[in-house]
């Protein structure tokens, strides 16, 4: 089966705000941006996927120098920033490939290799530096991104089992999600040498947390997924409300969750334990109106609404 992996290069992308879908496939070792939700309801399969774009460091010449037959493996990340007018890709690999790339050119703006520390989440700053949330590393380091494309300099916050970054523009706040705990983090000192304090730190309501994404619907508040539920949290009142849905059996081991700008519909993906692998999914689950599309061939992590959304 085609994957659709000759589909439109970077420069091709269109620069339309739309909630089209982008995924991380590790089957395929590729970021896949898909057609909007309505599209993509409507996919029958098992042909060709309906891919607008798509985007791999194995075919970035300017990372070559970070090796990415290695680094790359595992590709668990991918969202859509917007930052000075332009749109970046933001994406991690567990095999400990870093990068945020520029949509319109395909050139990479910033990105580093952090070995075995199995990066999980990477988040850009207005300031133009980037957080990582690595979970066998331990901790969410802010890189002097701003430096230039292959600045090392950082500061770390040690988290155990580091998961989720996500920044919240309206406080300021490195929000980051890890084992048991989720941590607002002030950033402070300079863009070439940020240093990061805690600013408040709050249980999880169960262990394992994984996922950390704004609740475009309600600004300020946060899904968080664990192990075994979904969440919402409201910073304002410290609390964690569960989100429940039909099958409960839909709300555990959530890789990735988001509302769709203007409609509110939820977006998850979560292990099927039907592929090659116990953490891959190839079923995209919409909630609100509720609807399934399996994307046959394929090995998800995760999903999300390709928004403009900038922080």
């Amino acid at each position: 089966m085609s994957l659709g992996l000759g589909a439109p290069t970077a420069s091709a992308l269109p620069v339309r705000p739309g909630w089209a879908v982008v995924v991380v496939d590790q089957g395929s070792r590729s970021v896949l941006l898909l057609q909007s939700a309505e599209e993509l309801m409507a996919y029958r399969g098992p042909g060709r996927l309906p891919v607008v774009w798509s985007w791999s460091a194995d075919r970035a010449a300017d990372l070559a120098d970070l090796t990415p037959a290695h680094s790359w493996s595992m590709p668990d990340e991918a969202k859509s920033r917007v930052r000075g007018g332009r749109r970046y890709l933001l994406t991690t690999a567990s095999g400990g490939l870093v990068a945020v790339v520029d949509t319109a050119t395909g050139g990479t703006y910033w990105a580093a290799d952090t070995g075995g520390a199995n990066p999980h989440s990477v988040e850009l700053l207005p300031d133009g530096n980037v957080a990582v949330a690595a979970s066998a590393g331990g901790w969410v380091r802010l890189y002097a991104a701003s430096r230039g494309p292959r600045s090392a300099v950082h500061a770390v916050y040690p988290l155990k089992g580091a998961h989720g970054v996500q920044w919240d523009g309206r406080t300021r706040l490195l929000w980051a999600v890890g084992d048991d705990e989720l941590t607002a983090l002030r950033v402070g000192g300079t863009p070439a040498a940020p240093v990061l304090t805690a600013a408040r730190s709050i249980p999880l309501p169960e262990p394992g947390g994984h996922d950390l994404a704004p609740v475009l619907a309600a600004p300020g508040r946060f899904w968080v997924s664990t192990a075994g539920h979904l969440w919402q949290f409201d910073p304002a009142g410290g609390r964690f409300t569960r989100v429940r849905f039909a099958d409960e059996a839909a709300e555990r081991d959530i890789k990735s969750v988001g509302d769709e700008p203007g409609t509110g519909r939820l977006l998850t993906a979560a292990p099927d334990h039907a592929g090659a692998c116990s953490w891959c999914t190839s079923v995209l689950a919409l909630h609100g109106p509720d609807g399934a599309r399996t994307l046959r061939g394929t090995q998800l992590y995760k999903a999300r609404w390709w928004a403009s959304w900038s922080g």
